[in-house]
């Protein structure tokens, strides 16, 4: 399973790092069944995300043809106030240091992300997994209509307003789109993702060497729908 992880101006530095780690150590406890790359839809680059100017580099471009898996973090910057609208400032072509998330995150509409995006979604061979905002970047693309997903819990109403189904839980299964709530959902969304795709003892193995248990129970769309509470 090779895995491409999307990076893009302004993105969550922990949404990366976090299923990157878990990922790559479940290639080590494979012998190699798990690959995992940085990549970006400008090809190789330095990406400069919205954390204090840290850096992570981009070493291919994302290729949904060669990807198993493409893997999409959110983006890092202020929250700012609920219902609050994010304008333009100014001369706002250039990147603005604490720049509000939607901003961020809209950003990559005017990027070649979201038709590459398009061809991972279309291919049912290609898994598409998010992390925190990550979801919304498919969604304001209109990559997420009628699909089961989660974000970060501040998203969940911007993410329904696009046509998904948010659902607020930790980790979401939704066959080939799989997405994770919060930023430390990485973690887990990384360790599921290696119970999916590989097996529970690489996935068990990789847990105790991170000293993380994952909580919380994936939701899928299967068995009957609740009562309400």
């Amino acid at each position: 399973m090779h895995v491409q992880v999307v990076l893009f101006d302004g993105f969550d530095p922990l949404d990366v790092v976090a299923p990157y780690e878990v990922l790559s150590a479940g290639g080590q406890a494979s012998d190699g069944a798990v690959t995992v790359e940085l990549v970006s839809a400008e090809g190789p680059r330095e990406v400069i995300s919205g954390t204090e100017g840290l850096a992570l580099c981009a070493t291919g471009a994302l290729d949904p043809e060669r990807a198993d898996m493409v893997l999409i973090p959110g983006a890092s910057g202020r929250v700012g106030e609920p219902g609050e609208v994010p304008e333009e400032e100014a001369g706002a072509g250039e990147r603005q240091q604490d720049e509000l998330i939607p901003v961020l995150l809209g950003r990559t509409l005017t990027t070649g992300l979201p038709a590459l995006l398009q061809l991972a979604m279309d291919d049912p061979d290609t898994t598409v997994a998010t992390v925190c905002g990550g979801s919304l970047v498919l969604a304001m693309a209109g990559l997420l209509e009628g699909r089961h997903a989660t974000t970060h819990h501040m998203g969940l109403d911007m993410l329904d307003a696009t046509g998904a189904h948010a659902v607020r839980a930790r980790i979401v299964d939704d066959g080939d789109l799989v997405t994770g709530a919060g930023v430390t959902s990485g973690l887990d969304l990384g360790l599921y993702l290696l119970e999916r795709e590989v097996g529970p003892r690489v996935a068990h193995a990789v847990e105790e060497l991170f000293a993380h248990e994952r909580r919380g129970t994936v939701w899928r769309p299967q068995g009957p729908t609740p009562s309400a509470f």
